[in-house]
């Protein structure tokens, strides 16, 4: 708590950005005075799963665009043992699909809350989407000539 207001802090990766995202922070806001969100970096997300599709800089700056955070800052790591100490919070809002992993700052005075995601909707799952519409898409294409047709210009 900071001047009696209560601090929210939730975080993520936020790649690919979604409608779940959008209202795990919005749920966020509801619980406090002043968000703060944490963007994961690109080296940080690389170290426990693969590469985002957006770079970092710009997961940073779409966030910033939503009009829930009152301040969003660059996080470089899954422990928020220092982040608790530096940033006075005492809420933590994450997903679900994380239930468990952050229970430790409990000890530390903060209320834990893991939102629940929402099933079927994840920057996961649109990569997955998004790779099967492509090959479907390249099969109807490629079937539109046969295999001994020269589509290239020969002049």
């Amino acid at each position: 708590m900071i001047a009696g207001k209560t601090v929210v802090y939730t975080s993520g990766t936020f790649d690919m950005l979604h409608a779940n995202h959008i209202k795990m922070i919005e749920y966020a806001r509801s619980l406090g005075d002043i968000l703060i969100v944490g963007v994961n970096t690109d080296e940080l997300v690389e170290s426990y799963k693969s590469q985002p599709i957006i770079p970092f800089d710009e997961r940073i700056a779409l966030v910033k665009a939503l009009k829930y955070p009152d301040i969003v800052i660059p996080q470089h790591s899954l422990d928020h043992t220092d982040k608790v100490k530096k940033l006075n919070f005492d809420v933590f809002v994450v997903g679900d699909d994380w239930a468990g992993k952050y229970d430790y700052l409990k000890e530390l005075g903060v209320d834990v809350v893991y939102f629940p995601y929402g099933a079927g909707v994840s920057s996961t799952n649109l990569k997955q989407r998004i790779y099967e519409n492509y090959e479907q898409m390249k099969k109807k294409a490629d079937s539109h000539f046969s295999n001994d047709t020269d589509v290239r210009d020969k002049k």
